[in-house]
């Protein structure tokens, strides 16, 4: 399982966390503790909003421990808001076009889970993606074609709805091609204004997900980046978090399944 951080307030420095912290998110790359594996070493990236609409990008194959480039861009990019990852794989290549965040225009997107068995239905995900998404898919992953999915299904007018159809159509895959294996999901997905992070599985373990108040902003985690854990909160199992310029919202999210992308 993967780990990763979003931010979204007052402009800060990226190294301020994820650096900074005693369990930063460079730390949890070697010594995560709330992941099915402590070492997250299959690549990293960094997603960051400036001045300009569409958010720069950063992705690179060797372990976030271990790249000087990362630790001097993040101590240089300054961000309102900001995605950053550390990638486990769960079977699919090593390769750039494979690591988090995923950019498609002005959108970000991060994925922590898995679709179970997803070797045996790469082709039949792949088919639903109209023509004009395909095109922007540059690797293998579970994790992006699940972005492209929701971006056919209307992520951008209606971000937790265009999710909910798209868990509902790959459960319902699932389902059909007698998968057990189990469906995970803790994302993070942002329009570069408003900040989503959903957490759901099929299963009663859908992988873990904080938030809190910074000052001057709010931070989503996959696990807390400093030793105390008292001031941080749960997002629920089977719910979506919005942060925006009203603060932090929270509802269950509801999966029907059968509802074609």
């Amino acid at each position: 399982m993967c780990r990763f951080l979003a931010y979204l307030g007052a402009p800060i420095f990226l190294d301020e966390l994820v650096y900074t912290p005693a369990h930063s998110l460079i730390h949890q790359s070697l010594h995560a503790t709330e992941a099915k594996t402590e070492t997250n070493g299959d690549g990293f990236g960094l997603g960051w909003y400036g001045d300009r609409t569409e958010p720069g990008i950063y992705h690179e194959v060797l372990p976030a421990w271990s790249d000087q480039n990362l630790r001097s861009l993040c101590g240089q990019i300054r961000s309102r808001l900001f995605f950053a990852h550390v990638r486990a794989s769960t079977g699919t290549a090593l390769s750039r076009s494979n690591c988090h965040p995923f950019r498609h225009q002005a959108d970000l997107f991060m994925h922590n889970g898995q679709i179970g068995g997803y070797r045996h239905l790469k082709r039949q995900i792949e088919t639903v993606l109209p023509d004009t998404l395909y095109e922007h898919r540059l690797g293998t992953t579970d994790s992006e074609a699940l972005f492209l999915m929701a971006l056919a299904n209307g992520l951008r007018d209606e971000p937790i709805a265009a999710m909910e159809r798209t868990l509902g159509t790959v459960q319902s895959m699932l389902d059909r091609a007698g998968i057990t294996e189990p469906l995970r999901f803790t994302s993070c997905y942002t329009n570069g204004e408003t900040l989503w992070a959903y957490r759901w599985a099929s299963d009663d373990r859908a992988p873990s997900l904080y938030y809190r108040e910074e000052e001057g902003g709010y931070l989503v985690v996959s696990e807390p980046i400093d030793e105390g854990t008292k001031c941080w909160n749960v997002v629920p199992k089977q719910s979506v978090l919005r942060v925006d310029a009203g603060g932090i919202h929270i509802e269950p999210m509801s999966i029907a399944y059968g509802v074609a992308a």
